[in-house]
C-alpha cells in the first residue's frame, strides 16, 4: 500500500462514533389512517444494549429482511456486539466479513484489534495497513488515529506496513468492496414489495424481527424504503454524511487573463 495522502488531515472525533445509540423518528400526530403488514422473516437472535442502534436508522428498521440486503451493518453489528461481551476471535470474524461489503468503520476496529492485539497477538503493521483503508474516504474519525499510527510505527515498520497492506487493498478497497455491496443492494431493492406498488406514503410496517419485534413499533414504508438505503450512489452519500466525510470542493479559476508587465 503506498503512502497516501497523510498531510493536513489531523482534525478527528473519538472512535467511540462506532458505538452510536439508536436514532428513533418522531410520531406524526396527524397522519391518516393506516394499513397495517406484518413484515414476515426468521427471527434475529438477542441483541443488547446499544447495539440494536446505528447511526441515523431507527432501530425499527432493522429488520432481518433489512439486514439481508446490508451485510455491512449486519455484520458490523454482530462484531460490535461480540467485541463488548470479549469474544475477540468471533468479532474479529464478524467485522472482516463487513469489511468486505466496505464498511470503513469495521475496518477500523480491525486496526485496533491488531494494534492492541485483541484477539490476536499484537501486529502494528497490519493494525496501521486497516486503518489506511478505514481512511480512504478520509472520514475524520479514522485519519486521525491512521496519522497516530502512523507516527508510531518504526522506519521498518512502516515498510511493512506498506508492503502487506497491497494484500488488504486488493480484496477490501473501495474499488473491489464497494460494488458487492451494490450487487446485493441492486438485488434485493427488486425484491421489495413497496419497490413496486407506487406510493407507499399512508402504509405502515410492523417490524415481525429485530430488536422492536414485539414491542408495538410501527414504522412508516416511506422510512424504510428511503433511497439512501437502497440506491446505491445515494447510499455511499448517505455513508459519507454519517462519517462526516470532507467537503468535495470546486475550484473556478475563470478564463486566463492578461497581466500587463510591472514598471521599473
Amino acid at each position: 500500500m503506498n503512502e497516501r495522502n497523510r498531510a493536513g488531515r489531523r482534525a478527528a472525533i473519538p472512535l467511540a462514533l462506532l458505538l452510536a445509540t439508536c436514532l428513533t423518528p418522531a410520531s406524526r400526530a396527524t397522519d391518516p389512517p393506516v394499513h397495517l403488514l406484518e413484515w414476515e422473516g426468521p427471527v434475529e437472535r438477542p441483541t443488547f444494549g446499544n447495539f440494536v442502534g446505528e447511526p441515523d436508522i431507527a432501530p425499527e428498521l432493522l429488520t432481518e429482511g433489512f439486514l439481508a440486503a446490508h451485510p455491512d451493518i449486519r455484520w458490523r453489528r454482530e462484531g460490535l456486539h461480540a467485541f463488548h461481551n470479549e469474544r475477540y476471535g468471533e468479532a474479529l470474524g464478524h467485522f472482516r466479513k463487513a469489511a468486505a461489503y466496505a464498511d470503513k468503520a469495521s475496518m477500523a476496529m480491525l486496526a485496533e484489534m491488531h494494534w492492541k492485539g485483541l484477539g490476536v497477538p499484537v501486529d502494528r503493521p497490519i493494525g496501521y495497513a486497516w486503518m489506511d483503508l478505514a481512511a480512504e474516504r478520509m472520514y475524520p474519525n479514522f485519519t486521525i488515529l491512521r496519522e497516530r499510527y502512523w507516527g508510531d510505527l518504526s522506519p521498518a515498520e512502516r515498510d511493512d506496513a506498506i508492503r502487506r497492506g497491497q494484500a488488504l487493498l486488493a480484496e477490501f478497497g473501495d474499488e473491489v468492496a464497494k460494488p458487492r455491496l451494490e450487487r446485493i443492494l441492486r438485488r434485493e431493492r427488486r425484491q421489495l414489495t413497496g419497490s413496486r406498488t407506487g406510493s407507499s406514503g399512508f402504509v405502515r410496517i410492523i417490524p415481525m424481527t429485530g430488536p422492536m419485534a414485539g414491542k408495538g413499533a410501527v414504522m412508516r414504508a416511506e422510512d424504510y424504503y428511503r433511497r439512501e438505503y437502497w440506491e446505491p450512489g445515494y447510499y455511499w452519500a448517505w455513508q459519507d454524511q454519517v462519517w462526516k466525510a470532507p467537503p468535495r470542493e470546486k475550484v473556478d479559476v475563470g478564463d486566463p487573463e492578461q497581466v500587463p508587465a510591472p514598471g521599473p
